[in-house]
């Protein structure tokens, strides 16, 4: 019987983001940025993302993440360990071109999940080429005072060189 403080973990359904406008490429590069973040982010299911994403090169603009895949594998491993319900609900998907934008709401608990007075506003930005994923930016805010103070605290440790912008 599953515990009536436990919320799912949120699962990205691409059929809830339909974009007429995206092009076959476009909406290719969605179904990469879609997969990876929901086995990553939502999931935490290291080993399949490492296994998947991996082996190509990718630069991270997120000055507190180290580059490449197992950067940020090492990055969001140690995160769920302090936090192991820490989630993201997407509320938009953009596509445009070889870019890739989802607009998020992230919670640290599961109990928090659709309060959105409560965890960060993100916004994640990926650049594909050739239907790899190549670049990431992201902007976080966030919302309530714990998550502030929470993002003072791991937000200014510098692990890569790359420009933010």
């Amino acid at each position: 019987m599953e515990d009536s403080n436990q919320k799912v973990m949120p699962k990205i359904e691409l059929n809830n983001y339909p974009q007429d406008s995206w092009t076959p490429q476009e909406t290719d590069n969605v179904k990469v940025v879609v997969d990876f973040f929901q086995r990553l982010m939502n999931e935490h299911d290291f080993e399949y993302t490492l296994e998947k994403y991996g082996n190509g090169s990718y630069t991270q603009h997120n000055r507190a993440i180290p580059n490449e895949i197992s950067g940020l594998v090492s990055y969001v491993k140690q995160l769920t360990k302090r936090f192991p319900e820490y989630s993201f609900d997407v509320k938009r998907i953009i596509a445009d071109g070889d870019f890739v934008v989802l607009h998020s709401h992230c919670t640290m608990k599961a109990k928090h999940r659709g309060n959105e007075k409560k965890g960060f506003i993100i916004t994640d930005t990926f650049r594909l080429e050739n239907g790899q994923l190549a670049e990431h930016w992201d902007a976080i805010q966030p919302i309530d005072t714990y998550t502030r103070f929470l993002f003072l605290l791991i937000g200014g440790k510098v692990e890569n060189d790359n420009p933010t912008f």
